[in-house]
């Protein structure tokens, strides 16, 4: 197995003082990794325009509104405790899922619906 790099090292050790689980220590060094392939860097030499650039990134690729957003705890995680960046971490927006509107029917539409049921018990529980 490779040599683990310094600053994951800090990384983990920070991960593990704090009790974070093995899965969640995983998956944000898995997030943290990814970031710093897709602009070819180490992490630390990547800063706040790069985080949202990745964002974007990673909107345009479709991922999953859970997903990205463990990649901005990941992200937060490592700003702000592995490098003790103060403020840095706050600036690193969550992402926000868009809410669905309910369809609503209109009364005609609903009249219609009743019709169709077949039974008068149906209609009417």
């Amino acid at each position: 197995m490779a040599e683990l790099s310094p600053l994951r090292r800090r990384m983990i050790e920070d991960m593990t003082v704090r009790n974070l689980s093995p899965a969640t220590q995983r998956s944000y060094v898995h997030a943290v990794s990814k970031f710093s392939r897709y602009f070819g860097r180490s992490p630390d030499r990547l800063g706040l325009e790069d985080v949202r650039a990745f964002q974007v990134h990673l909107v345009a690729t479709g991922i999953s509104w859970p997903a990205l957003n463990q990649t901005v705890c990941a992200l937060r995680f490592f700003y702000g405790v592995t490098l003790g960046h103060g403020d840095l971490p706050e600036r690193i927006p969550y992402a926000r899922e868009p809410r669905k509107l309910p369809v609503v029917l209109s009364a005609d539409e609903v009249v219609h619906f009743l019709e169709a049921v077949p039974s008068l018990k149906s209609r009417t529980a």
